[in-house]
């Protein structure tokens, strides 16, 4: 049980890799806040996670909104117990070539990764030091916080970004006893990025097949995805690091596609 008594705040944690994770730490004992953009889902997700015997609780929140975010982290905390571990997950995709693509979706695109990443973080930190315990905040970037690919200019840039913010965010955290890193994982078969496939074979000219083995898993050293696994694990493993010694660094958990 490497969290036990410990809470945490997931967003995007009613699907994908976000339930991944909440799952995972739910039976290594934390308490897990579901916090997503559909309620109907984090409660159900939420519901899922007692039924398995663990503790959780489901809440509606935009990333990209102020107040959602300030009032879903001080629900949490206050019915939780504290708050311990952020999971900056909640993610959208938008694909396009650059000289196509619609300044809204660039702005949207930006605002539920790196706005959602910073209100959250600020949201958290405030519970984080006054509670003189320490804490761990972890944002699921990419391996496009590494490398580029086309048709992704605003995931890209925000994917980036993250790791800029979880570096300002470990050495002001420090004092705190604060920890920040970034998982960057290769492509990991969400809903997020399943409808990416048919996209990319429109735009391309392909077939979705090769998208898959020509464009997506190209690059690895055993043509498989990231699995949910995979990323949940390396989350664990940051969340329960309990000394400072690896904060401000990210790790890429991509089957071999992106080498450091």
């Amino acid at each position: 049980m490497r969290l036990a008594g410990k809470t945490a705040y997931i967003t995007g944690a009613a699907s994908g890799i976000g339930l991944a994770i909440a799952q995972l730490f739910a039976k290594e004992g934390a308490k897990i806040a579901i916090a997503d953009l559909n309620p109907a889902a984090a409660d159900a997700a939420a519901a899922g996670i007692v039924a398995a015997g663990g503790k959780a609780m489901g809440l509606a929140v935009d990333v990209t909104n102020e107040q959602q975010v300030d009032d879903s982290v001080d629900k949490a905390a206050d019915q939780l117990g504290g708050l311990d571990i952020l999971i900056s997950n909640a993610g959208i995709q938008i694909v396009k070539p650059l000289v196509e693509f619609p300044f809204a979706d660039w702005k949207k695109l930006l605002a539920v990764h790196l706005d959602g990443a910073f209100l959250t973080t600020r949201a958290s930190l405030r519970h984080m030091y006054r509670q003189a315990r320490g804490g761990s905040v972890i944002y699921m970037g990419s391996v496009h916080s590494k490398e580029a690919s086309v048709l992704k200019a605003p995931y890209v840039t925000a994917k980036h970004g993250l790791e800029g913010l979880a570096k300002v965010v470990a050495k002001e955290g420090a004092e705190h006893k604060v920890r920040s890193n970034v998982i960057c994982p290769g492509f990991v078969r969400t809903p997020l990025m399943e409808k990416q496939i048919p996209e990319q074979a429109k735009t391309l000219g392909i077939s979705e097949q090769d998208v898959i083995k020509k464009v997506m898993l190209k690059d690895t050293v055993d043509g498989e995805f990231t699995t949910l696994a995979d990323v949940a694990a390396a989350a664990l493993f940051f969340a329960s690091f309990e000394s400072t010694a690896l904060t401000g660094q990210s790790i890429v958990v991509s089957h071999g596609w992106f080498m450091q």
